[in-house]
């Protein structure tokens, strides 16, 4: 994939959050990166942490290498990316997802969605109602008066069936059931993680149904690129191909219409810190508690292509997202605050990650002019997701 960092002009060189946790129930080549890979062990995140029986099922800890400079481990509990290792401009490495140690603490915690994959419907629906082909469904609503990804208990709280046929992919298989958090139809799904030579970080989804139903999938990793737990994002230089966004209400649903960026803090169509903005006296961001918007991305069919990039000045991480989704969730990490212990004890402070989910719109099922996110029986529901990482020196 064709690296954007260097086409781009660098000025100066992810309750109601889309991020909030519900209530459970239950030039930047591989060959031009410095690297330590051949120091880095699999024991900075022990398997035997990640060995245990959920739900009568196995999971495990599944690690995918490449001919690159990270590394990546991920776990069937939830379909969660547990840890990626980046190297910085002196190859030092770090892990820049927010995360567990251990499998314990992915079940017990009230952070639920860190590095997992939410659906069946990633974001919100409005009161937790939609109608399909005439029909009205209801579903739990775990985000004050509205739905959030997936519900009480979504794919990120289930233990996948997976298979690793080689060290840089892992394919993760779940089959949702007909009226499962009162979703319509057996939805089967096969989702594929592929650490490529190129230090990308592929997802691909499909899925298929047995009954007209509505699918939004999504990854949501917490991303910091100075390190996970070592302080705040808002020094981040970002990026997004977006020239419109959806505003939304003071429930962060979106009012249906799309809104030009241009004269707003929400304009990254110029690379800016993502701090630089964040608390001015503007509506939406007071509705956010500061950036968790979807932003349409700027794109005609499902090409895959490039909806943000990110850099962080220090260390020199970059950060490309690559999507075949119209849209993508920016959330500046608001309602993190510090409480939150994650791998290596650190706390994960206020604004301490970002996420990019790549996505169709929020309530998409009761905005008819939005993509439609309707899937019927003998059609395949397909998306692609691409994380690349490099440095910038």
């Amino acid at each position: 994939m064709k690296n954007i960092f260097p086409l781009l002009t660098v000025a100066a060189a992810v309750s109601f959050s889309a991020c909030q946790s519900g209530t459970k129930t239950d030039n930047n080549t591989a060959d031009s990166m410095s690297t330590k890979q051949d120091s880095l062990s699999q024991g900075q995140i022990s398997d035997a942490k990640f060995d245990t029986t959920i739900d009568g099922k196995q999971v495990k800890l599944y690690h995918l290498k490449g001919k690159g400079n990270i590394q990546v481990a991920i776990t069937n509990y939830g379909a969660k990316i547990v840890s990626l290792l980046a190297p910085d401009k002196q190859g030092q490495l770090a892990d820049v997802e927010l995360g567990y140690d251990n499998a314990a603490q992915y079940v017990s915690t009230k952070e639920r969605y860190y590095g997992g994959i939410v659906g069946r419907y990633g974001n919100r629906i409005a009161k937790g109602k939609f109608k399909v082909d005439g029909k009205e469904y209801t579903l739990a609503t775990n985000n004050g008066v509205n739905h959030l990804h997936g519900g009480k208990v979504g794919f990120n709280d289930v233990v996948w069936d997976a298979e690793q046929p080689n060290d840089h992919t892992l394919k993760l298989h779940y089959v949702a059931k007909d009226g499962e958090e009162g979703y319509p139809g057996n939805l089967d799904i096969t989702l594929t993680y592929e650490l490529t030579d190129s230090n990308e970080v592929k997802i691909d989804y499909k899925a298929t149904t047995d009954k007209a139903t509505v699918v939004n999938l999504t990854n949501h990793s917490f991303f910091n690129l100075h390190g996970a737990g070592n302080g705040d994002i808002n020094d981040h230089i970002m990026y997004i191909n977006a020239d419109k966004f959806t505003p939304v209400d003071s429930t962060l649903i979106p009012t249906g219409k799309l809104q030009a960026v241009k004269g707003t803090p929400m304009d990254f169509t110029t690379p800016t810190k993502i701090g630089e903005r964040v608390d001015a006296d503007f509506e939406q961001l007071k509705f956010g508690k500061g950036y968790d918007h979807n932003y349409v991305l700027n794109k005609k069919g499902k090409e895959l292509s490039l909806a943000a990039t990110v850099e962080e000045p220090t260390s020199g991480r970059t950060l490309e997202v690559w999507t075949t989704e119209p849209g993508v969730q920016f959330y500046g990490g608001n309602f993190l605050d510090g409480t939150d212990k994650g791998k290596e004890g650190k706390s994960y402070v206020h604004r301490g990650a970002f996420c990019l989910e790549t996505q169709h719109f929020p309530d998409s099922p009761n905005k008819p002019t939005f993509p439609s996110v309707v899937l019927k029986p003998g059609e395949t529901y397909t998306s692609t997701c691409v994380y690349k990482f490099g440095v910038k020196s």
